[in-house]
């Protein structure tokens, strides 16, 4: 059974590299590694050791902590259940980093020019409080 930690990490992996457009051809090359490798560490079936997330760290221009964050708060959320707590949380999916159409969102919305992307971000605002 895989660990929580290394299921965690698999997902940041996921995360990141789809964020970035990056494949996983095209990650696996960049780390040296065939590409069903990267399937394993994103699905936390195996552990990816500290030379390679190291690597794969690099190739995705992101600090190695990176692929951490979260660890405590999502253990935590799940645990006090969080989303009971907080009405405002109810539709909110508790891994919204795996949810694919938050992701498309997130990307998205990146490419969109700063400028339009802020009054976008206050139009959200103002919607969602009027829901």
């Amino acid at each position: 059974m895989a660990h929580k930690v290394d299921i965690h990490v698999g997902k940041r992996i996921r995360q990141r590299r789809w964020l970035t457009g990056m494949t996983q051809q095209k990650l696996a090359e960049m780390v040296g590694i065939k590409f069903q490798q990267i399937q394993k560490y994103e699905t936390g079936a195996n552990r990816v050791s500290a030379s390679r997330l190291w690597d794969i760290a690099d190739a995705l221009d992101v600090n190695v902590a990176f692929f951490f964050d979260g660890m405590q708060s999502a253990e935590a959320a799940a645990a006090a259940g969080a989303q009971a707590k907080n009405p405002a949380m109810a539709n909110v999916p508790l891994d919204v980093m795996g949810d694919k159409e938050a992701m498309d969102l997130i990307r998205s919305y990146y490419a969109i020019p700063e400028d339009q992307r802020r009054r976008l971000f206050e139009l959200a605002r103002v919607l969602s409080d009027v829901a």
